[in-house]
């Protein structure tokens, strides 16, 4: 369990203790339902939290606690309404990695004993991944406290797996099996969303084998490495220094001969496009952008949140199609 911001949340729970004490419904144990029998999901973001709610459906009450783009997950500060919402969950979700490390956080304040996905354990680029077989992966929910994982930041991983079709599929099905084990006489509709959300997504990774026909090898420059999944799904790569987008992913400066390297790619031609974060900018980026609208070349802004009125599917095809698009043009 990480230590991330753990002052912040002894603070939190201590300014929430008098609410917690007067929920009846309080879930010390976990697995406990609410009172509507709905179950109670909490999602680290709202990209967790609409897949839960198309595997889930009307038998789920979501609670997504980052909702919006001005919210950085990475520096998230939880509030007490937060940490209320968690201590009553029957089932959490989160990315894992170091991303969302306020939800461990919530969780070990709570003293709370529920069921976890983490959604990084189903990449296959994660590196305690290496060498697993499928099976032991669809473990991985029921191994949360058990097996030590650290969620902390790791070191040359991109933990920005919502991006990666293929990963957001078995999270939906490691969802599914939660939720089935949670009300076992719903399992099978669990499932059944389950598998009509997979086969949405084998859609998007349609779209981004056509654009893989059309553009492979293509050089795409990422001020940050949200979006770089899909840009390995789409067969594009991704040129940019690394040590550029850690730094704006950091909040960092870029180093002046970083940044150089970068100007200089820009106006070598092996360009073709360049994606920001909406959620995140600076100088840098400004630079970057500014460079690439003068020389014509296309720049698109992805986000890390859902935007409202969109589901996780409509959301990622409307960004897929803008890739295909911009990569036309």
């Amino acid at each position: 369990m990480t230590r991330h911001h753990r002052l912040s949340y002894a603070g939190l729970a201590a300014a929430s203790a008098l609410v917690l004490a007067g929920c009846a419904s309080g879930n010390a144990a976990g697995g406990q339902q609410s009172g509507d029998d709905a179950i109670s999901v909490v999602a680290s973001t709202n990209v967790y939290g609409q897949i839960a709610e198309a595997v889930g459906g009307d038998l789920v009450d979501v609670t997504s606690i980052v909702t919006n783009e001005s919210q950085d997950p990475h520096s998230f500060e939880p509030s007490a309404r937060d940490q209320l919402s968690v201590a009553e969950a029957d089932l959490v979700i989160e990315n894992g990695g170091g991303y969302d490390g306020f939800i461990d956080g919530m969780i070990e304040s709570a003293g709370i004993d529920v069921p976890v996905v983490t959604a990084v354990e189903y990449s296959h680029a994660y590196p305690e991944n290496e060498g697993h077989d499928a099976e032991a992966e669809e473990d991985h929910a029921h191994d949360h406290d058990a097996d030590g994982h650290d969620h902390d930041h790791i070191e040359g991983f991109n933990e920005h797996v919502w991006y990666d079709p293929h990963t957001v599929a078995h999270v939906a099905e490691a969802i599914a099996v939660e939720l089935g084990e949670l009300s076992p006489d719903d399992a099978e509709a669990f499932t059944a969303n389950a598998t009509a959300f997979a086969a949405e997504v084998e859609g998007l990774e349609e779209s981004l084998a056509e654009i893989e026909a059309a553009h492979g090898g293509t050089g795409v420059f990422v001020t940050e490495p949200v979006p770089a999944y899909l840009l390995e799904a789409a067969g594009l790569e991704n040129v940019t220094p690394e040590a550029f987008s850690e730094a704006v992913e950091e909040g960092q400066d870029v180093p002046p001969a970083t940044l150089l390297e970068a100007i200089d790619l820009i106006e070598s031609g092996d360009v073709a496009l360049v994606i920001t974060n909406t959620q995140t900018a600076g100088a840098e980026t400004a630079q970057i952008v500014g460079e690439a609208d003068g020389r014509g070349i296309p720049t698109l802004a992805f986000s890390e949140t859902v935007p409202e009125g969109q589901t996780y599917i409509s959301w990622m095809q409307a960004n897929v199609e803008a890739l295909g698009d911009a990569l036309d043009a």
